[in-house]
């Protein structure tokens, strides 16, 4: 696992971009954490935990469990003033990003989100005005279609569970950030294999409740606790795992 740092702790300093947003989308969305950082949840004390999903280096990440929280982070990208990309089998699932997003004035999906094909494709070029966030949701063994390559490219890969194969890949391997959902022990087991994980660290990834994730990032496992609010709640249902 990479050793840039991606979950955000008191103390670091930074300066975070500024970006512009429609009214509309802000209130879709929860707050942005500080110094460019989303916000994820919650620790067991109470404190909020974010992440550097957007920042000048390429950036890869992983969440294991399911389409809720793949959709949560996107629409928190949004409101940094991210582009999302979503490159995807299953374009009725992320119907929901491209709503959220709007119309121009012509009644077309603002560009600001695009579902496209599970195909390679030219991305647009990012930068710190124009952050892009790419959603590879392919399936539990993700090709490599979209490596991230530039600074203020995140790819973000969304697996449905942790397969043995996707160990052979660099999707899980050299991730900057694993947002791990509850797994069964045999896909625990695994996680500890692909990821170092300390024996006494696997078998909580077992018991975690439904807005629950373990955060791998930088030397850290943390615990975290999902939250939301009234407007991603109309969008995205309740918190939940699975598909």
């Amino acid at each position: 696992m990479s050793r840039s740092r991606t979950i955000d702790v008191p103390g670091n300093q930074g300066v975070a971009p500024e970006f512009l947003v429609t009214p509309e989308t802000l209130d879709a969305v929860s707050p942005s954490g500080d110094r460019g950082g989303v916000i994820i949840g919650s620790d067991p004390q109470g404190e909020a935990q974010a992440a550097s999903l957007l920042r000048n280096l390429p950036t890869r990440m992983v969440t294991v469990g399911g389409l809720y929280l793949a959709r949560q982070l996107a629409l928190r990208a949004m409101a940094t003033g991210a582009w999302v990309i979503i490159a995807t089998g299953r374009p009725a699932a992320w119907k929901v990003l491209e709503r959220a997003a709007g119309e121009t004035p012509d009644g077309k999906p603002v560009p600001l989100v695009q579902i496209r094909r599970l195909a390679p494709f030219d991305l647009p070029r990012s930068s710190e005005d124009t952050p892009l966030l790419v959603i590879h949701d392919g399936g539990a063994v993700p090709q490599e279609l979209f490596p991230p390559r530039a600074a203020w490219q995140t790819t973000m890969y969304v697996l449905p569970y942790l397969h043995p194969q996707v160990s052979s890949g660099n999707a899980a391997n050299t991730a900057d950030l694993v947002l791990l959902q509850r797994l069964p022990l045999n896909q625990a087991q695994l996680a500890q294999r692909i990821w170092s994980l300390r024996n006494h660290q696997v078998q909580p990834l077992t018991q975690l409740q439904d807005d629950q994730v373990i955060a791998l990032g930088n030397m850290t496992w943390a615990m975290i606790r999902l939250v939301t609010n009234q407007q991603e709640k109309e969008i995205l249902g309740p918190i939940r795992r699975g598909d």
